[in-house]
């Protein structure tokens, strides 16, 4: 399994600039959202609804609690009890020179990942959350259940986060200035080349063995999708952090994140992306062999 924690720490001392101060690298860590983060007396772990809006900057509770609506359908059509990451509660807090209640929500750390999923994708730390809870929500389930995943598991599971992702950084990439389908490919190639060690989509496709119809992202072990999951979610967070804007400037910032997620696999002694073996079966076939388990 690799050590997202750690990878993303080390990432972060790389791809910050030299200059930032401490307020932005304190932000772009972990610790912005784990300073928010309590503990129950069961020792489980929880965030406070208000103290969230504040992290991911909503000025109104009921603008956020429509976030927190959309959130809560969508823990339903995933079939989850919404009871279980969401608890309502009352906090007494200072007003003036009085005290007052106030309602509040207890959530928990997968509802705070469909949450920050469903709020406003221009908000700079909304994009932050979505990479920090994501890393964050699926390291513990491969900690809670890691002896009980296959690879054929592990990769239907992080090829849906890079289906997700993909959406939030082609939706960055087009507030740079990547709006048409051409220039979108040549931002994509150059994620690529920086992660592959200069090799293009095309080049991973022909590595492969693969037909033209079939999606290089479908024929990835778990550890090779791994790595694009972190290039992805760190090319959308670097694009909106530093308010990049120009095609080219754009295409060099998911060049230089790729080669730095490359030199954090060989800092840590990992095999090439282009070395890992290509599976026997497609993404497809697993999702269709798994449906048909499910309807007998």
């Amino acid at each position: 399994m690799l050590n997202f924690e750690k990878e993303l720490k080390e990432f972060e001392n790389r791809v910050l600039p030299a200059n930032a101060t401490e307020e932005e690298r304190n932000n772009y860590t972990e610790s912005f959202f784990e300073s928010i983060k309590h503990i129950n007396e069961s020792g489980q772990e929880f965030w406070y609804a208000r103290e969230l809006q504040t992290a991911l900057e909503y000025k109104e509770w009921r603008n956020f609690c429509n976030v927190i609506d959309k959130a809560k359908l969508t823990c339903e059509s995933s079939n989850y009890s919404t009871s279980d990451h969401f608890v309502d509660t009352n906090k007494i807090v200072e007003a003036g020179v009085t005290l007052k209640q106030i309602n509040d929500i207890m959530l928990s750390r997968y509802a705070c990942y469909i949450i920050v999923m469903n709020a406003d994708p221009s908000k700079e730390i909304v994009a932050i959350g979505k990479t920090y809870f994501a890393i964050k929500t699926r390291q513990q389930e491969l900690i809670d259940d890691y002896d009980n995943l296959n690879d054929d598991q592990k990769r239907l599971a992080i090829r849906q986060e890079m289906k997700e992702h993909n959406k939030s950084l082609a939706d960055a990439a087009h507030n740079a200035g990547v709006i048409e389908p051409i220039d979108y490919a040549i931002f994509t190639n150059s994620g690529y080349q920086g992660l592959y060690g200069g090799l293009t989509k095309k080049d991973i496709h022909v590595r492969k063995k693969l037909k033209k119809s079939q999606d290089i992202l479908d024929y990835m072990g778990h550890e090779e999708l791994a790595a694009n999951l972190f290039r992805a979610t760190q090319t959308e967070s670097k694009l909106r952090r530093e308010n990049i804007i120009g095609k080219e400037k754009a295409n060099n910032a998911h060049y230089d994140v790729g080669k730095e997620v490359r030199d954090t696999i060989q800092r840590l002694g990992g095999t090439m992306p282009e070395d890992l073996p290509t599976p026997g079966k497609s993404i497809k076939q697993i999702e269709r062999e798994q449906n048909k388990l499910t309807q007998r």
